[in-house]
């Protein structure tokens, strides 16, 4: 069984990219609702269509991957709105809708696949499409051209995506990434009514944890256990952060990051309540590496979401109401597939 859900998609699908709903858009988006359909052609993008079979494979590969960790009770569970099931759909609507356009996009920047990624999209088609039993290939509707056709596109939209962020400097230097290690002692300069309301504290008992904190301060420099100190002093549950430049308030990150290693700070105010710091490593490497990685992927996103959204949003999207509607998940014990995406990546 396993332990997680898989990917489905490139890692810059969180942009999105809706043909229904109420999400904010462009004004020069066009939205189309028309009759002028194909048989079991669900949306139309531009001269780029999708068919029900289509979606039929990504939804029920990702309802058997939800179903092989959660079990198949998982879609009673209430979300408190939209069905998990609705929001599943919603899901595959936009991770095709969003290769079906960066497949527009390859035609624009020539992007295509060479004879060796050919090869390996047939290869994965054979193995993907002859590891379906009958009743699945009944249920989705597919053939093997629809599966190659799939892989095809995820494969191109893979491609634009590298092209596109290529010139992304990838070296990031360890002051730009670098992630310290405080402790911290806070002391609260608020209080709580009964409805849970902040009442900031008069200026006498502003003076009275001002004073509180000083005695820390005297005991932390005398050498006692500074964790100790933290158990007995502070108002925060959070004793230890680790974090890196930008992530928090501009003067906590100041006094921080100018800290030597076993170095206390000076008590400071900041709109909750006074501060005391202890640094604990003013270089933590095993953190800093693992920022220099998601600072490169937010860069390469970046890039990607500017060009990727000046383009969709003068494109014609039309949607297929009356066959989405008609779309659900197959409830069918002999119809396990979950590995559609894992034979590719493989």
């Amino acid at each position: 069984m396993k332990n997680r859900i898989t990917k489905l998609i490139l890692p810059v699908l969180m942009i999105g990219f809706l043909l229904t709903g109420c999400g904010k858009l462009n004004e020069d988006t066009k939205i189309v609702l028309t009759t002028g359909f194909a048989k079991d052609e669900v949306f139309r993008i531009e001269t780029a269509s999708c068919y029900k079979p289509e979606v039929m494979v990504y939804l029920t590969n990702m309802q058997n991957q939800y179903e092989q960790v959660y079990g198949k009770e998982i879609w009673d569970v209430d979300t408190g709105g939209a069905s998990l099931e609705e929001s599943i759909k919603q899901s595959v609507l936009a991770q095709l809708a969003q290769i079906k356009t960066m497949n527009l996009m390859a035609e624009n920047y020539d992007v295509q696949l060479n004879d060796a990624e050919k090869e390996k999209v047939e290869a994965s088609a054979k193995q993907y499409f002859e590891s379906l039993n009958d009743t699945e290939k009944e249920a989705m509707d597919v053939s093997k051209a629809t599966i190659e056709r799939l892989y095809t596109e995820y494969a191109i939209a893979n491609k634009v995506y590298e092209y596109i962020i290529q010139d992304v400097n990838p070296e990031i230097s360890d002051d730009e990434a670098r992630k310290i290690t405080v402790q911290q002692i806070v002391v609260r300069t608020y209080r709580r009514d009964a409805s849970g309301k902040q009442i900031p504290l008069d200026e006498a008992e502003k003076r009275y944890a001002y004073s509180k904190l000083t005695g820390a301060v005297t005991r932390a420099a005398a050498g006692e256990d500074f964790e100790a100190l933290m158990d007995e002093y502070s108002d925060s549950q959070e004793h230890t952060l680790s974090f890196g430049k930008g992530e928090m308030d501009p003067e906590y990150e100041e006094i921080a990051f100018n800290l030597g290693n076993e170095e206390l700070s000076r008590i400071f105010e900041l709109e909750d309540g006074y501060y005391l710091l202890k640094c604990v490593s003013t270089f933590n490497k095993e953190e800093t590496d693992a920022n220099k990685i998601k600072i490169v992927e937010q860069r390469r996103n970046d890039i990607f979401s500017q060009e990727y959204d000046s383009f969709v949003n003068t494109l014609i999207r039309n949607m297929n109401e009356e066959v989405w509607s008609e779309i659900s998940m197959l409830k069918d014990e002999k119809i396990t597939t979950a590995d559609f995406f894992d034979i590719y990546n493989s």
